[in-house]
């Protein structure tokens, strides 16, 4: 560049020497025309060293001009390469001279660039951190189909396989989402689908719509447990409607039965009676379950826990269920319990452990036992309630605790039983922030633990 410059001067000075040597040229020669020659050829003479030393003098002054100029011209040159190479604090140092306002100018520019790309880059993370906190799955795509963009949530469902700038055809394998995609990309309008597919036991709502850009964006909505919820519901509406259908069939037909009777026979009359009595109670226990578990279920439900001796819940159960014994010829055993303090709903826990007690007795036997107890384990107390009954397979345990579920249905309604009495000790211990589980062996009866907190100690009073 300095070659050039100097050059290009030191043309401009040449041409300027040689237009002044041909004017000097003319205007002499018209003067001295007349005038002897030896005069003549002195003035030349004196003429040409005059133009050699201004062609010296022409030349320093372009060699020093062009070096300055090309100085400025590789800084300016330099401060280009670095904001195109993304250094927007690059600034150039105004000298005060004719390249000033440029380099000012320039100055200003990059400064209104970087504080542009600041905006950008702060909106770009608010954007990205809005869409990490979303509860749905975000997936951007090209035109060509290539993801430019996720957020966190669609990185844990598609793993580590979602990139940008790989195809998303080579990062998801789910061809319900890859047919929303592909349509609004084709169509320009929004598309919709499910997915069951893309993680394993959980459904998708799949929305689908085109980018200005010309890609398109998916949103991935989580509806496994609102399916799940309502399938819950549906089941629950159809046992409860099953429950409810079998007593009152049985109280409509020997109504309808003694009324058609002229002459009902006493002895008839009380059986049938008798039946209708033990439907009513029955609809009544499952009435008043289903209150019991609409209440616990409930978020207002609310529980006056106070600290409580594990071993004085047990007495107290033992004492006060023992009447539910009196002439089955089961025994109700007090375990043993530790003296440790619980928080713990004293009525909360009377339905409880007569709940389970309840539950052991239906398959207790006659001549055998119950026994009920607790031990301790660091900062909880576990409490267990167990039967010698036949026992519960294997495949029923992870299911006892649901609503209307029965290990022997047939045997559950001949006694009574509604199938929520363990669904409901479920949800008020989980209300306590204990855990409740099972454990049994065919043939060696069942075993039922839940566990409480143990109360923080109390402040010390001087």
């Amino acid at each position: 560049m300095t070659r050039k410059v100097f050059l290009k001067l030191l043309g401009l000075f040449a041409l300027l020497l040689v237009f002044h040597t041909v004017v000097m040229e003319i205007v002499f020669r018209g003067m001295l025309s007349q005038a002897p020659v030896t005069t003549f050829h002195r003035i030349a003479g004196a003429a040409l060293w005059s133009g050699l030393v201004a062609l010296g003098a022409a030349l320093l002054a372009a060699a020093w001009l062009a070096l300055r100029i090309s100085s400025r011209l590789r800084q300016v040159v330099d401060f280009a390469h670095r904001i195109a190479a993304g250094d927007l604090t690059a600034r150039l140092q105004s000298k005060g001279d004719e390249l000033s306002s440029m380099e000012s100018a320039l100055n200003q520019t990059a400064e209104r660039l970087g504080q542009s790309f600041a905006e950008i880059e702060s909106r770009r993370q608010e954007l990205a951190a809005m869409l990490d906190s979303m509860q749905e799955a975000v997936v951007a795509v090209s035109a060509e189909g290539h993801v430019l963009w996720s957020n966190a949530v669609m990185q844990r469902i598609a793993g580590t396989q979602i990139r940008a700038g790989r195809s998303l055809v080579q990062s998801v394998r789910d061809p319900n989402l890859l047919d929303c995609v592909k349509g609004a990309l084709e169509s320009r309008s929004a598309t919709s689908g499910r997915s069951s597919s893309l993680a394993p036991g959980r459904t998708f709502e799949i929305n689908a719509a085109p980018l200005p850009s010309g890609g398109a964006i998916a949103v991935l909505h989580d509806v496994t447990r609102v399916e799940a919820a309502e399938r819950s519901r549906r089941d629950f509406i159809a046992n409860v409607s099953h429950e409810l259908r079998t007593p009152l069939t049985s109280i409509q037909g020997y109504v309808e039965t003694l009324l058609e009777d002229p002459a009902p026979n006493g002895e008839t009359t009380r059986e049938f009676l008798g039946i209708i009595q033990k439907s009513a109670r029955r609809m009544s226990r499952l009435t008043e379950d289903l209150l019991a578990l609409a209440g616990v279920e409930s978020p207002d439900y609310k529980l006056a826990r106070q600290p409580m001796r594990a071993n004085t819940l047990v007495e107290e159960a033992v004492e006060s269920l023992g009447g539910l014994l009196v002439d089955t010829g089961v025994d109700l055993e007090y375990a043993g319990a530790p003296a440790a303090l619980v928080l713990a709903d004293p009525d909360a826990m009377h339905q409880v452990f007569g709940n389970l007690i309840e539950n052991a007795l239906k398959y207790a036997g006659t001549g055998q036992k119950i026994r009920v107890g607790a031990k301790q384990s660091g900062s909880i107390v576990e409490f267990f309630v167990q039967d010698f009954g036949p026992g519960i397979a294997s495949e029923h345990l992870e299911r006892i605790f649901e609503r209307f579920y029965r290990v022997d249905k047939a045997r559950s309604r001949d006694s009574g039983g509604t199938g929520l009495g363990l669904a409901i000790v479920a949800q008020i211990v989980q209300a306590h922030g204990g855990h409740i589980r099972a454990e049994s062996e065919l043939g060696s009866g069942a075993t039922f633990f839940f566990t409480l907190p143990i109360a923080p100690a109390a402040p010390a009073v001087a």
